[in-house]
Formats: structure tokens, sequence, C-alpha cells
């Protein structure tokens, strides 16, 4: 597959070593030759390294299986997930969870990349609602003024929120870079 083709999740083998990507952006820079930048993922160092690429190189593609598993426990630093068709329970070790754990309530649910079994990469969705546990008591018509303050959500994960956003209060989280997007709409 060429380098232009290839797509966040994909599974590939850069210098021997089997990888997952993380990212991919394009760029066409005026009068300069266009390029792929692709953030990947090395699954035994568990590094990160990014790389830029002629968008006609090509690449080694592996196929990964995906599979929506659900969130259940902890189990120490680990975490247990149940896939949704097979019913089947899997440990998923931390240095695959990263902090993915911070985004994920009980019984949600999350895309597991797996290679002959093994878990590699857990794929969140783009935003995630979560309960405000603790903050400061919240300002009444404060919504005109741009005022943060720090949050710690039902997760663990600490964030910053508008000041009117109070304790017990249901928020939208960005899993990209963990910051508050909006209310969660009340149904």
């Amino acid at each position: 597959m060429k380098a232009i083709d290839i797509r966040p999740g994909y599974g590939i083998k850069m210098d021997g070593k089997f990888c997952v990507v993380t990212g991919y952006e394009f760029r066409n820079p005026g009068n300069l030759r266009s390029f792929c930048n692709i953030k990947y993922k090395d699954v035994q160092k568990g590094g990160v390294v990014e790389r830029r690429f002629n968008p006609s190189d090509e690449m080694d593609v592996i196929d990964l299986d995906r599979r929506p598993m659900e969130y259940l426990y902890n189990e120490g630093k680990d975490a247990v997930f149940m896939d949704n068709e097979t019913f089947d329970q899997l440990t998923i070790p931390e240095a695959v969870l990263g902090e993915s754990l911070k985004y994920l309530r009980a019984n949600a649910t999350a895309v597991v990349l797996l290679h002959d079994g093994r878990p590699l990469l857990i794929e969140l969705p783009a935003a995630v609602e979560l309960v405000v546990t603790e903050t400061e008591p919240g300002v009444r018509n404060a919504t005109v003024t741009n005022v943060q303050k720090e949050a710690t959500m039902e997760t663990g994960l600490l964030t910053r929120v508008p000041a009117f956003i109070a304790q017990g209060e249901t928020v939208r989280i960005s899993t990209a870079d963990g910051s508050y997007m909006s209310r969660a709409s009340k149904e």
C-alpha cells in the first residue's frame, strides 16, 4: 500500500518491527514536494516515532483484527475487557492501555486492535461523557467569560472546565487531548 493511503489504526512493518499507525497527515507545501507525516507506535518497545514519507513510498501493511470490547474492571494496573461478540474476557496490560483508562468508565465500549490474539492498541471514541466528582463550586451566570478551573472526573482524569460547571454534572471530554468540550445533553 502506498504511504498516501495509510490511515490511523493500520498495522505496518517498519524496519522489521511491527507497528500501529497512530497519526497521519498529508502536506503539500506550495512549491515544495508533498509528503506524508506518519506517527506510529512500536508494539514491542512501546515508543512512538514520527517519520516523513514520500506519498508514493510502498508500505508493508499487516492485517489487524478490530473488535468492539466492553471495559469491565481493573485488575491491578491491567484492565479486563469483554468481547461483545464471543463474551470472552481479555486482560490487557498497562503498557497497551497507556492513558486510555482515564477516558473509560465501567461498561464503556472501545475498539481493541488485536494481532494473533494479542492486544496492541485501544481506539477510543472522539469524545466521552464523564461525571465531575471534584471541583470548586460553580459560579452562576459565569457563561460570558472564559475562566476555567481544575476538575477531577469519575475516572481520575484531571482537566479544566468552565467556572459554571458544578460537581456532579456530566460533561463531554475530548479523548484526543483531554479537554472540555461541552455539557452532556440531558435526555
